[in-house]
């Protein structure tokens, strides 16, 4: 096979990988299954005793720690596709001065807008407010499986493709993008993925808190598409080379990105524990 025909098949490859995610609503997971897990996993460690032992005691009915869990789901989960994702550069310039703190001031501020930017701080935010009602109701089954949700809604708002109109690198020449950082680099590191969180901690403000997040995660989106930029040049199509050379230079960022997304996972989750007003649990 001639290198151009290669260059062509390794391209057909990538579109077709992306079409996939077209077909279901791209952006869905703005990471891999793999990298939920992980980020999960970690979350749990970073807990207080008490609700450490909880969440430690059923961590495998966690629908993405479970060894049945991809086999039970069937089809993405409702609130993926674009709405979970967030492009707060649809609204101005970083740090987002007058980013809208409601859905409700998007529509009325930004109407245009309102449909095409996505919805991933109201995920996190209605998410954790069912998560602060399965505490009090102390239903087992709820709270692991809000516990669940919320946490791939709050990793996902530490990738920095998932808060910029760019997700996708089709406005810098780099369509495919999203697969590439977002699904296959992750598989790449492979166990070189190892998180490093910190200790959870109490949120005075989690519905703030979200754009917080948004601020300190989409200040690395340029440093993304100027890496993969890098990584691509003189290579012939996205093989083995290529991620090789992504992962030296964006792999510090990504456990770091990663590791603060356990941290936070597990904010929420201690903060909803104590707004429902520290309940035993069962």
């Amino acid at each position: 096979m001639r290198q151009d025909e290669r260059d062509r098949l390794s391209w057909l490859v990538t579109m077709a990988a992306l079409a996939v995610l077209l077909v279901a609503g791209v952006p869905a997971r703005a990471w891999s299954p793999a990298v939920h897990e992980v980020v999960t996993s970690r979350a749990v460690d970073t807990l207080p005793k008490p609700l450490k032992q909880f969440y430690k005691a059923h961590r495998l009915e966690m629908p993405s720690l479970s060894p049945e869990g991809d086999e039970e789901q069937e089809g993405p989960p409702p609130e993926e596709g674009q709405e979970r994702r967030f492009a707060a550069d649809a609204f101005g310039p970083f740090p987002f001065a007058d980013l809208p703190r409601s859905e409700a001031e998007v529509k009325a501020r930004f109407p245009e807008q309102a449909g095409k930017v996505g919805r991933l701080p109201w995920l996190v935010q209605e998410s954790y407010g069912r998560l602060v009602e399965a505490f009090k109701a102390k239903d087992k089954a709820r709270i692991l499986a809000e516990s669940d949700t919320l946490a791939g809604f709050v990793a996902d708002l530490n990738n920095p493709l998932a808060l910029t109109e760019n997700f996708d690198g089709q406005r810098t020449g780099q369509h495919g993008l999203w697969v590439r950082f977002s699904m296959k680099l992750p598989e790449a590191m492979g166990k070189r993925l190892e998180l490093n969180p910190d200790a959870a901690r109490y949120l005075d403000d989690p519905r703030e808190y979200v754009f917080s997040v948004v601020n300190r995660t989409y200040v690395w989106v340029d440093n993304v598409l100027y890496a993969e930029d890098l990584a691509r040049r003189g290579k012939a199509g996205y093989s083995e080379i290529y991620f090789e050379a992504l992962r030296l230079r964006v792999e510090a960022r990504v456990k770091e990105r990663l590791s603060a997304g356990a941290e936070d996972v597990g904010s929420y989750w201690y903060t909803a524990w104590t707004a429902a007003g520290r309940p035993d649990l069962p």
